[in-house]
């Protein structure tokens, strides 16, 4: 069988692009940190179904690692730029399946030293609770403006008694101080959300651009709601993509957005304020059986590194 690896001359790549290792007391020199975030706070009737999606994303471009100085037709260059941007991978958070309480405090900490040495985190999900511990760690950093890119809002207060899982990670990040704006892009079908979320979430204030207005209305109209050289906050959760590309999730919903709606999306409102951080989540390899989903995924976030390399 013909292995594309083998013909770009690629080996194994245990870090997102091939990009070296970094520990978290040699920060300092690095502009951008791969991080990877496998469980925050899953719920018992999900479990941890996104535990092995960092290392999925990070096999999905292994191939490419020893292609750094090719040609990338995404980004009309190559990927990381002219090496003036310094990236890193960190590797994994450790967690627990059972202990929630020590992942979020895990998360938050580390997140805290990654923006004290002044680097933008990129977090490699895990479950779709992850922004709620990642979110806090910008406390007395902000303003910022969340976009949310989902198909679902996040806006339940709790789950079964439980408040700080995936359905509530919008609803939380409302809560916090030093979040001033919240769009959230790509809401379609039927998700956890009563109307009362829905009317809560728009009588804080926010922007909501569901996948159908996005379909009539175009890019222009989301970028339009972003403050110019807002503090940035992207979460994109896969299932945003339509399920004929990523069926890899636990909330398939048909009408999604292609990638190129996703990745132009995330490079105008790059171009129009500054990310301070980006997140993926929801990513479940159990149901990628062909790993294209993976690598759809993996693409994404190669694109808003090099977009981060370019500004």
């Amino acid at each position: 069988m013909v292995d594309i690896a083998e013909i770009l001359g690629a080996g194994d790549a245990d870090t997102f692009f091939g990009l070296p290792k970094v520990e978290l007391d040699k920060l300092s020199p690095i502009d951008v940190v791969v991080l990877g975030i496998p469980c925050a706070t899953p719920y018992a009737a999900t479990g941890t179904y996104s535990a092995g999606a960092p290392r999925a994303l990070r096999k999905a471009v292994a191939h490419d690692a020893s292609g750094t100085a090719h040609m990338d037709f995404d980004l009309g260059g190559p990927v990381l730029g002219d090496g003036s941007i310094r990236f890193a991978d960190y590797g994994d958070l450790p967690w627990s399946e059972h202990d929630h309480v020590a992942n979020r405090k895990t998360i938050t900490d580390t997140t805290r030293e990654i923006l004290s040495a002044n680097a933008v985190p990129i977090a490699l999900g895990g479950d779709d609770s992850i922004p709620i511990p990642f979110y806090e760690a910008f406390a007395d950093r902000g303003p910022f403006t969340i976009l949310q890119i989902d198909a679902h809002i996040d806006w339940r207060d709790d789950v079964d008694g439980e408040t700080l899982g995936l359905s509530s990670n919008m609803r939380r990040a409302s809560e916090m101080s030093h979040i001033e704006n919240i769009i959230q892009v790509g809401a379609r079908s039927i998700g956890s959300a009563r109307p009362s979320d829905f009317n809560d979430a728009v009588a804080w204030g926010v922007d909501f651009i569901p996948a159908r207005q996005f379909m009539e209305r175009g890019i222009e109209h989301i970028l339009s709601k972003i403050p110019n050289n807002a503090n940035l906050l992207i979460n994109f959760d896969v299932d945003a993509l339509d399920p004929s590309i990523m069926p890899a999730v636990i909330g398939p919903a048909p009408g999604g957005l292609s990638y190129w709606d996703v990745v132009n999306l995330i490079q105008g409102a790059m171009n129009k304020a500054s990310l301070a951080a980006f997140s993926i989540v929801e990513f479940y390899p159990d149901k990628d059986t062909t790993g294209h989903a993976a690598l759809t995924a993996a693409r994404v976030v190669c694109n808003v590194l090099g977009n981060l390399a370019r500004r």
